[in-house]
C-alpha cells in the first residue's frame, strides 16, 4: 500500500470517530397493529367439513349442506311466521374463544344470528290474545346472540343481544357495559350506525369474527368491530354454553354458513 493511499484511510478513520454519535430513542419501541386477517387460522380448528353435519345438531328439514356451506332453508309463502331453529354445534361448550366464519342472508326479512354461551330456551308462552308463534323447540337456545338480521331494514346486523332473557343489550357500534341490577351503561361508541352499515352485504358472503375473553365480548364483521360487551352482571352471564347458528325469518329464507373455525383457549 502506498503512502498516500495509508495516509487518506487514517484520515478516514480519524473524521468517523470524531463524529457524534446517534442518540438512542427515547421511550419504548412502537409496534403498530396491522388489521386482522380473516384467513389467518393459527391454533384454529375447523367444526364445520363442509360435507356432513357431523358435530352439528339441527332439524333435518331446515338444514342441509350445499355447495360446502351449511344451509338453513324455509321456502314458505310470504308473511308466514316460520320458527326459529338453530344449528347446535356439539362438539364444546367453549368458554374463552374465538370463531370465525362466513355467513349470506338470502330473503328480504332473512333472520340469523350467531348464539354463544347459550342452553336450551324454555318455551315460549304467548301473551293473552296473541297468536301461538311457532317454535322448534328441540332446536331453540337462549343466550347471548351475535344478531346477524336483515329485519328493521338490516339495523340489526352486528347488534349484541340476549335471547331469552335481556333483548338488545347494545345497538350496532355501541361499547357497554352491563353490571347486576343495573341498566347497561353505554361507554362510548366506535362508529355510527349508518357507517357500520355500509360495511356488511346482503345477500353476499361476509366474514364474522367473535372474540370472548372471560366477561369481554367484541363482535366484529368484515374487519370492523360492531359491538363491545363488558359484562358483570352475574345473574345473566354465563361462564361457558352451546354454538348455535340460527335460521328465521317470515316468508323464503335462506341463510348459509362456511369456513367455520373455533379456537378454544384453556
Amino acid at each position: 500500500m502506498n503512502r498516500s493511499l495509508a495516509a487518506c484511510l487514517l484520515l478516514s478513520t480519524t473524521l468517523l470517530a470524531q463524529q457524534p454519535q446517534a442518540t438512542p430513542p427515547r421511550g419504548p419501541a412502537r409496534v403498530l397493529p396491522v388489521a386482522v386477517d380473516p384467513g389467518d387460522h393459527e391454533g384454529f380448528t375447523q367444526i364445520f367439513d363442509s360435507k356432513t353435519l357431523t358435530h352439528w345438531d339441527a332439524n333435518p328439514n331446515v338444514w342441509s349442506v350445499q355447495g360446502g356451506a351449511m344451509v338453513g332453508e324455509y321456502k314458505s309463502a310470504e308473511g308466514a311466521r316460520n320458527p326459529q331453529t338453530f344449528a347446535i354445534y356439539r362438539g364444546s361448550e367453549p368458554a374463552d374463544f374465538e370463531l370465525k366464519l362466513e355467513v349470506r342472508l338470502e330473503g328480504d326479512q332473512a333472520d340469523s344470528g350467531i348464539q354463544y354461551h347459550s342452553y336450551p330456551a324454555p318455551p315460549l308462552t304467548p301473551r293473552p290474545g296473541a297468536p301461538a308463534f311457532p317454535q322448534d323447540t328441540k332446536w331453540n337456545l337462549a343466550g347471548l346472540q351475535f344478531d346477524l338480521s336483515l329485519q328493521r331494514n338490516g339495523d340489526n346486523i352486528g347488534i349484541l343481544a340476549e335471547g331469552g332473557g335481556r333483548g338488545i343489550v347494545g345497538e350496532r357500534g355501541q361499547i357497554v357495559y352491563a353490571q347486576t341490577g343495573r341498566t347497561p351503561q353505554l361507554l362510548g361508541e366506535l362508529a355510527s350506525t349508518k357507517d357500520l352499515s355500509s360495511f356488511f352485504k346482503p345477500h353476499d358472503w361476509n366474514n364474522v369474527h367473535l372474540i370472548v375473553r372471560g366477561h369481554t365480548v367484541i363482535q366484529m364483521i368484515n374487519g370492523h368491530v360492531t359491538g363491545i360487551l363488558l359484562d358483570d352482571d352475574t345473574t345473566k352471564w354465563k361462564a361457558s354454553g352451546v354454538i348455535g347458528l340460527q335460521c328465521a325469518g317470515p316468508g323464503s329464507v335462506r341463510i348459509s354458513f362456511r369456513n367455520i373455525w373455533l379456537k378454544e383457549l384453556q
